[in-house]
């Protein structure tokens, strides 16, 4: 098993209600696996979010959903953000 932390933050943040949390996955359990637990069913405004978000693990950018994780990996929600 491993345990990571998604922080979320802007959209995500708002379409969560929550600044993080915390998960145990099985182990070679990817983003796309972590993210599956966090959103009940397709169309709810966390799953459009998540469509449009990329990721920090372990602060290490990455857009690559099938990432295996390890245990405490923290993984930063990262949605599209406007401005300059």
């Amino acid at each position: 098993m491993v345990d990571v932390t998604l922080r979320f933050f802007a959209s995500a943040r708002a379409a969560t209600g929550r600044e993080e949390q915390s998960l145990t996955l099985a182990d070679g359990s990817t983003i796309a696996d972590a993210l599956a637990l966090l959103t009940a069913a397709p169309g709810e405004p966390l799953d459009h979010v998540l469509a449009h978000c990329s990721f920090l693990v372990d602060a290490v950018s990455t857009t690559d959903r099938r990432l295996i994780l390890s245990d405490g990996n923290q993984i930063d929600v990262m949605p599209p953000f406007a401005g300059g």
